[in-house]
């Protein structure tokens, strides 16, 4: 579980978090949207640790985040761009990986490995990879240590319609583990099936935090694309 309490970070006059208050919970997987400059990269790099805040506090399962790093093996990240050093071949960056978790992870999951056929690319170079193939590579390297919490910024983004179910159905299964998945995505009718809660932020702030059924039941609507647009549109008019 990871809960933030009153969690403010300010760059200037812009006040990117603004007393966020949120508790997410194993075995959901929680969509977080928001407009532009609502807060949302903000909220994942404090959960990653690349940006402190001002005030408050992150919690997983009750150890500090922000104070114990270590926490922070627990996480497996997916960014929106992959980069990875242009002259290492894709079978050295796992490698790399590996290498460097090294006698702090005896778990491994290569599913989506095999899934995507990452063996039949590990000779090639991280610089002639296609934009697809890197959210592949990316995605597999998430998922590479098992983590109790995933969190996948624009996953499908760039995967052809196959590999995108392959990774819904991968998500899927490590939900019914019990892990926590944070998904961002502007690609929203890709995640309808793997959405069971809507975290909104808007201008720093929780604007609701809520289930995908309430929130269908309320606004009459099922489909995640015209739902979150039609709340998004309903915010700006105030």
């Amino acid at each position: 579980m990871i809960a933030a309490q009153n969690l403010t970070k300010t760059f200037g006059r812009l006040k990117a978090l603004d007393r966020i208050a949120v508790t997410l919970n194993r075995g959901r997987s929680v969509l977080l949207v928001g407009p532009n400059g609502s807060g949302k990269t903000t909220f994942i790099k404090c959960l990653l640790g690349l940006v402190l805040p001002d005030e408050g506090s992150l919690t997983l399962d009750g150890g500090n985040l922000l104070t114990d790093p270590l926490l922070r093996r627990r996480i497996g990240y997916m960014p929106q761009i992959g980069r990875f050093p242009d002259n290492l071949r894709v079978g050295q960056i796992f490698d790399m990986m590996r290498e460097i978790r090294r006698g702090t992870h005896t778990r491994t999951d290569e599913d989506l490995m095999t899934e995507f056929d990452i063996s039949g690319i590990a000779h090639k170079q991280a610089r002639t990879l296609s934009g697809g193939t890197r959210q592949k590579v990316s995605a597999c390297l998430a998922f590479l240590f098992d983590p109790d919490i995933l969190v996948l910024d624009e996953p499908t983004a760039g995967l052809d319609p196959v590999a995108a179910q392959m990774l819904k159905e991968k998500v899927r299964c490590e939900r019914g583990k019990g892990k926590l998945v944070l998904v961002t995505s502007h690609i929203l009718g890709d995640l309808e099936e793997i959405t069971d809660e809507v975290l909104y932020l808007l201008e720093g702030r929780v604007l609701f935090h809520r289930s995908m059924e309430d929130l269908a039941a309320e606004h009459g609507e099922s489909r995640l694309g015209p739902l979150i647009a039609r709340i998004m549109q309903r915010s700006r008019n105030g």
